[in-house]
């Protein structure tokens, strides 16, 4: 007499039937998705603390969701956990802690005062802050790369431009009023922001420069613990300093590009090496 129900052997003949047998997971992968998940918790906490009018905490939380989302990858990579599922996710956390947390805590805290305009400015920077990570994404699974990539992103990181539309927020907190005007002059800023992250402007990443010479090893270190020692003393006026020597970074940073490149960027979407266009005296 047949039995009602399938065998449940170890090795019985209904194994397939059953599908795949759940495996352990070795913590090391779990352990950059957590980051990401915390990244995550981080950047919407920053949103309702600003909705409860705890601005500094605000900014601050946001600050931190954008470096968890920064260094889940390079985590990853050294841990050799990298996975497909991870950096679905990774993309998914990019917009939400790079675009819309920073972009709904500044409305919270500013733009909220220039009405509609205030608005439409919050929405075009989310926008292109999910336009720019898309790009940044085609551009990295490409098999074939332009070899500038390894050096250059085309426009502003999306790390980099969290940290640059909050700029109105640093000097708030410093004691700049939040009225009308300076809700229309961050508003046109915020708009400024979100045309340099879909922007086609050669920007230095940094990547290349994976050694420091010797004799720079000690005034690195030194530099690097100064200015954790005044962000931690002096967080806003670091904060505004940063910001504003990034951006006036910028013209230098495409003026080496073009120096060693020649013209403007290629199209974005490229895939050739650049080197293949350029004139005789630029190879």
């Amino acid at each position: 007499m047949e039995t009602p129900f399938p065998s449940f052997e170890p090795n019985g003949p209904n194994d397939e039937a059953r599908g795949p047998r759940l495996r352990e997971i070795p913590l090391r992968l779990i352990v950059p998705n957590m980051i990401t998940v915390l990244a995550i918790c981080a950047g919407l906490s920053g949103v309702r603390l600003a909705f409860e009018n705890r601005f500094e905490l605000a900014v601050a939380m946001v600050l931190v969701a954008a470096f968890l989302d920064g260094i889940d990858g390079r985590v990853a990579r050294l841990m050799k956990a990298t996975s497909k599922f991870g950096a679905q996710m990774d993309s998914l956390a990019d917009i939400v802690n790079f675009g819309v947390a920073p972009a709904l805590v500044l409305y919270a805290f500013v733009l909220d005062q220039a009405r509609s305009l205030g608005w439409i400015a919050a929405l075009i920077y989310v926008i292109a802050a999910g336009l720019r990570l898309a790009r940044f994404n085609v551009m990295a699974e490409r098999e074939v790369k332009a070899s500038w990539q390894s050096e250059y992103f085309v426009g502003v990181p999306a790390p980099a431009g969290a940290m640059l539309v909050l700029l109105p927020m640093y000097l708030g907190l410093l004691g700049l009023a939040p009225d009308r005007l300076v809700a229309l002059v961050s508003s046109a800023y915020t708009v400024l922001i979100a045309f340099l992250l879909v922007s086609r402007l050669p920007v230095w990443s940094g990547k290349s420069e994976n050694r420091v010479r010797r004799d720079l090893v000690l005034p690195v270190i030194l530099f690097v613990v100064l200015y954790v020692a005044t962000l931690m003393s002096f967080t806003w006026e670091t904060m505004v300093i940063t910001a504003v020597g990034y951006l006036l970074s910028l013209p230098f940073g495409a003026r080496k590009w073009q120096k060693k490149y020649g013209d403007w960027p290629l199209h974005p979407d490229h895939p050739a090496p650049l080197e293949d266009g350029l004139p005789e005296d630029k190879k």
